[in-house]
């Protein structure tokens, strides 16, 4: 669009824990072996805190089960903990403190961690995927291929664009009218000043005879980029600031654009008369109408403008008079160009821009509209953008067949092209699981599943199915937070990210017991996932880590003064097979002896090591063995012997 570049220029998971949850009764004594103790790992991790025991992991879980569970001076309590043990977390957490924070009335504070959320989530991988340059390569080019292309048969060796459709017709934009020896030309571009054409259409929209639009719209001056109502009797269209041959200039004594209005009468254009909202001062052009025909869509550098022109709406009530212009934002609007915008009676608004990424130079765009604005923009496809400027994009929904204009040809002038569209630009997206029992696969119909954005603002709540089954309707490319809740489940949040492709994404989501339920026979251990309890090397002495997880034991055996445990302590099978026995059994007894210390008594407690006898896979002497399979043969168990 080089030689009308100034008509737009110069206008310009983590896991989470429910507290609380119901103590179920011991059965009596004489019950040993059909009895079950529910170890309430939340209170057990409130009660080893409460003790001066620091953990990022016990203190994200209390400040999770308060949460969740609406406690949030508790939850301010134990997230504040968090904060000061670490201040570089994953930005959910500040957005749960700032909650916490703001409904205890600490404001200012929870204002503070509002601002952090927003910085690393604008900093973090998937604020990158969310925001305008996540993956627009891979979006540019899920959406080509979607249409038949030619020339429009109309174009002259000068510069024709911004085709409108009026009743069978298209009126468009041409720099043709080389008349007479008297000509004007612009000095800006060394060709005439365009005027308005108008060439018919078949019934499959190919345009025949372009002749001059012969009214009173046409000066000798710009005029561009009409839009016609429904009923044709109203235009509104572009021009230079000339209207009763008068013309109007800035400050700088450049004469810019406006938009102006004219009515038919007796089958003959008049009663042109400028909006209301133009200005000398500031350019207003390209005209755009809402199927209702209640808001008028243009592009303007006037006061409030984003970037180097943005797209306005104004109003239009029922007498004719314009509200006052309101910006769409910067969900469309960039610190670029955004201008010729297109409603399509599917209300989608076409445009183009230079700020969003694309091909090069302006590329063609479309969104959603509603009423809360403007959504799910995407660029069209390499059918339509190219590394020149693409703009002036229109559509007929019904056919599928529009046009638009282009400077990708050879002259390198403006040029119209007409296409017809075979795939609608649609990225359809379902988010589908099933809710499980992490344990046992046990199928969990009626949990509470809850859709959130990026910036944990809701979007949908839906309940899981008899089978256990949920859906969310999604959008393409986009990053959610899923929440799944349960009476007895341990709440749980999980991150997803959308793929850009049509179909659809399985998240399933397994819950675990809130409480532990364990009996004779069980590894207590289990409930806390102590897989180990961690000694230096080849000593046996209890290193803090270790003496936090025994926290969790002492505690359990405090509320259930009847449980007896049996301590088992393993090693992999490399070293010797006496010297591992020996090791393990250090380490056991160790074991027992800090647990004796702190006020367990020592008849509750036996134990010895194991050394290599038990190893839970084939990783024996002379066997090749990965680190991680040679782990699993390190452990601590503590098997419940009585209760």
């Amino acid at each position: 669009m080089k030689n009308y570049i100034f008509i737009y220029i110069a206008i310009i998971g983590l896991l989470s824990f429910n507290s609380y949850s119901q103590e179920k009764r011991v059965a009596s004594a004489d019950k040993k072996y059909d009895n079950y103790a529910y170890v309430n790992a939340i209170k057990t991790y409130e009660r080893v805190a409460n003790k001066g025991y620091k953990s990022e992991d016990i203190f994200k879980k209390l400040g999770n089960a308060f949460y969740f569970n609406s406690q949030f001076d508790k939850a301010a309590k134990w997230y504040g903990e968090l904060f000061a043990m670490n201040t570089n977390l994953e930005p959910e957490y500040y957005y749960r403190y700032a909650q916490s924070l703001k409904s205890i009335g600490e404001i200012e504070k929870s204002k503070e961690m509002l601002d952090l959320f927003d910085e690393k989530s604008e900093n973090d991988i998937r604020a990158q995927l969310y925001k305008r340059d996540r993956n627009y390569m891979e979006e540019i080019q899920a959406n080509s291929g979607r249409y038949k292309i030619d020339d429009a048969g109309i174009n002259s060796k000068y510069s024709d664009y911004g085709a409108s459709f009026y009743q069978d017709k298209i009126i468009f934009t041409s720099a043709r009218d080389t008349g007479s020896l008297g000509h004007r030309r612009h000095k800006w571009t060394g060709e005439s000043f365009t005027n308005l054409y108008q060439s018919s259409m078949d019934e499959d929209f190919n345009p025949v005879r372009a002749k001059k639009f012969r009214t009173k719209l046409n000066t000798k001056f710009h005029e561009s980029t009409p839009i016609f109502t429904k009923d044709g009797k109203t235009v509104y269209f572009t021009r230079n600031n000339y209207v009763n041959g008068k013309k109007g200039k800035n400050e700088s004594k450049i004469t810019l654009i406006k938009i102006y209005k004219a009515t038919l009468e007796n089958r003959r254009w008049g009663n042109i008369t400028e909006l209301p909202f133009n200005s000398n001062s500031y350019s207003v052009a390209h005209p755009a109408l809402s199927p209702d025909e209640k808001t008028l869509y243009f592009a303007s550098d006037m006061p409030g403008t984003i970037g180097q022109s943005d797209i306005f709406k104004v109003s239009i009530d029922s007498l004719g008079n314009f509200g006052k212009p309101v910006n769409l934002g910067s969900e469309i609007n960039t610190e670029g160009k955004e201008t010729f915008p297109f409603v399509s009676d599917e209300d989608e608004i076409y445009f183009a821009s230079d700020g969003h990424p694309g091909l090069g130079g302006l590329d063609v765009f479309a969104g959603k509209l509603d009423e809360n604005g403007v959504h799910n923009i995407q660029n069209v496809g390499a059918d339509i953008n190219s590394p020149m400027d693409d703009f002036a994009y229109i559509i007929d929904t019904k056919s599928r067949r529009g046009f638009f204009t282009s400077n990708n040809g050879d002259s390198r002038n403006d040029n119209i092209y007409k296409f017809l569209e075979t795939r609608k630009l649609e990225c359809i997206q379902e988010l589908y699981g099933v809710v499980t029992d992490v344990d046992t696969g046990e199928i969990l119909p009626d949990t509470k599943l809850t859709l959130f954005d990026r910036k944990f603002n809701l979007i949908n709540t839906v309940n899981s199915d008899e089978n256990g089954n949920y859906t969310f309707a999604v959008e393409c490319g986009n990053i959610y937070n899923i929440r799944a809740e349960k009476e007895e489940y341990t709440t749980k949040e999980q991150l997803i990210n959308i793929p850009y492709e049509n179909g659809k994404t399985n998240l399933p989501i397994e819950l675990e017991k809130a409480e532990c339920v364990v009996t004779i026979g069980d590894d207590l251990g289990k409930c806390f996932g102590i897989k180990m309890i961690y000694f230096d090397l080849d000593k046996s002495n209890i290193r803090p880590e270790a003496a936090l997880d025994l926290e969790k034991i002492l505690d359990v055996l405090n509320e259930y003064p009847n449980m007896k445990l049996d301590i088992r302590s393993h090693t992999d099978s490399r070293q010797t097979h006496k010297y591992n026995e020996a090791l393990s059994d250090r380490r056991a007894k160790s074991t027992i002896k800090w647990l004796v210390d702190n006020g367990v008594d020592a008849s509750r407690l036996t134990g010895r090591g194991y050394g290599e006898t038990q190893l839970v896979n084939e990783c024996a002497d002379g066997v090749d063995c990965t680190e991680e399979q040679h782990q699993m043969n390190r452990r601590s168990e503590f098997i419940i012997s009585d209760l």
